[in-house]
């Protein structure tokens, strides 16, 4: 198996803002103890945007493999977390997170949920996460009222 290297660099400008170059943009992150009211996101926010990003290219992938033709898909994660990883007591990270995937399709139901158990069970991103956390994925039809 090749293993292929992913490279980010982390700095601090006058301990401000936390940036992050990766290969093709630079990520601000908030350090702001109060992340609910900074300008920039947080890094638990990074982390779920990462998650989101992750399923939807593994949403498509799979709906190519089962010809499953997506108009779209919107993916929203709530993750819940523990009160003392904000108050910096505790590294627990999330008490849970939950993903809704609401893909426009014109396909049946059967078939969407057999593309959503094929995510589940290609889904390695919780175990990435290094979090004990249950990830619930929820899938949501969009119909199209003519």
């Amino acid at each position: 198996m090749n293993t292929q290297p992913i490279n980010v660099l982390g700095y601090t400008s006058n301990n401000q803002q936390f940036v992050v170059k990766t290969l093709s943009t630079n990520l601000k992150v908030s350090q702001n103890d109060n992340y609910l009211e900074s300008k920039t996101p947080n890094p638990y926010e990074y982390i779920l945007a990462g998650f989101a990003a992750y399923i939807n290219a593994l949403g498509i992938l799979v709906a190519q493999e089962l010809a499953v033709q997506l108009y779209s898909l919107q993916i929203e994660i709530t993750g819940n977390l523990n009160d003392d990883v904000l108050l910096a007591k505790s590294n627990s990270g999330f008490k849970n997170i939950t993903i809704k995937l609401k893909p426009a399709t014109d396909v049946p139901m059967e078939a969407l949920q057999k593309w959503l158990e094929e995510i589940k069970s290609r889904n390695p991103t919780s175990h990435l996460l290094g979090s004990n956390a249950p990830v619930n994925l929820v899938l949501f039809k969009k119909f199209a009222c003519n």
